[in-house]
């Protein structure tokens, strides 16, 4: 079942829980996501940024959609973190059914000119738009971009912003960063900060740079009022590092006993993921 973004997560704001949006680049990440979803009837978001979706190519993705639409269990296709017109209309062409516009690292009004432009010609075909506001941290070891030094959502932007824009739903910056934290680093999410954004936000929140952070954070988060989390990079690691294991320790290179492990070890991380966030079992709410 393929839909919206806002269908999505309008379904995850009424019944108070949160759905994990995994950017799956390649067949191995994204027979992870979607078996492990479909596994437990868990709603999931199939997501990709731009260099993602061209190393990919537009053809994967065309099968990547004609998977989705096919399965009982609701999904999303999304782009993460598109910064131009040109890769989010990329994006809607290929049939993605919801977009990211990341105008976040420019100046406040012209976040708002390309948004409300992107969310308009997006809206004309039917796909959702998500917009953001702050700016995520990075780690060294991420692809999907970011700043050295964040700046936090303010809440008073945030009505302002929707209103101007038309959003569908909005990621904010509370003090994650994309990536795998360094050794001894240990990030804190600015949950009363979030207390004051969800009170005032009239669009469901995403939580950007998902992977890594402790457990307890990441659940009070989804309880204040994130119906959306990206990762990335846990499931990502766990798929590679079993990969690697298995070809150091078999000098092995046949892709089913290889790529299978890692595929079971990603799996598990979802698991836990879905299950963190309280979506697992919810597709149910969907039919």
């Amino acid at each position: 079942m393929l839909i919206s973004m806002t269908e999505m997560l309008r379904v995850a704001k009424e019944k108070h829980f949160a759905v994990g949006a995994f950017n799956a680049t390649e067949s191995s990440l994204f027979r992870a996501v979607v078996e492990e979803a479909e596994s437990t009837d868990t709603p999931a978001i199939i997501q990709v940024a731009p260099g993602e979706f061209q190393f990919a190519t537009r053809e994967f993705y065309t099968y990547v959609r004609e998977r989705l639409a096919g399965s009982r269990t609701p999904f999303v296709l999304h782009l993460d973190h598109g910064k131009t017109m040109e890769e989010c209309m990329r994006a809607i062409q290929a049939g993605f059914t919801s977009i990211m516009v990341d105008g976040s690292a420019l100046p406040y009004e012209e976040n708002v000119k390309l948004t409300k432009e992107v969310t308009g010609l997006a809206h004309m075909v039917g796909v959702s738009v998500e917009g953001e506001i702050g700016t995520i941290g990075a780690i060294s070891n991420s692809d999907e971009g970011g700043v050295e030094n964040i700046t936090y959502t303010n809440p008073e932007d945030v009505v302002d912003f929707v209103s101007k824009t038309g959003v569908d739903c909005l990621a904010i910056a509370i003090g994650t960063a994309h990536g795998i934290y360094p050794k001894g680093f240990q990030p804190k999410l600015q949950l009363e900060l979030l207390e004051k954004i969800a009170a005032v936000a009239p669009v469901p929140l995403v939580l950007h740079g998902g992977s890594n952070n402790p457990d307890e954070e990441i659940r009070r988060a989804c309880e204040i009022g994130i119906q959306k989390v990206n990762i990335s990079s846990d499931f990502k690691f766990a798929f590679f590092q079993k990969v690697d294991q298995v070809i150091q320790e078999t000098g092995g290179f046949i892709p089913a006993k290889v790529l299978g492990p890692g595929i079971e070890a990603a799996r598990a991380v979802l698991k836990q993921k879905m299950e963190l966030f309280g979506s697992t079992g919810k597709g149910v709410e969907y039919r």
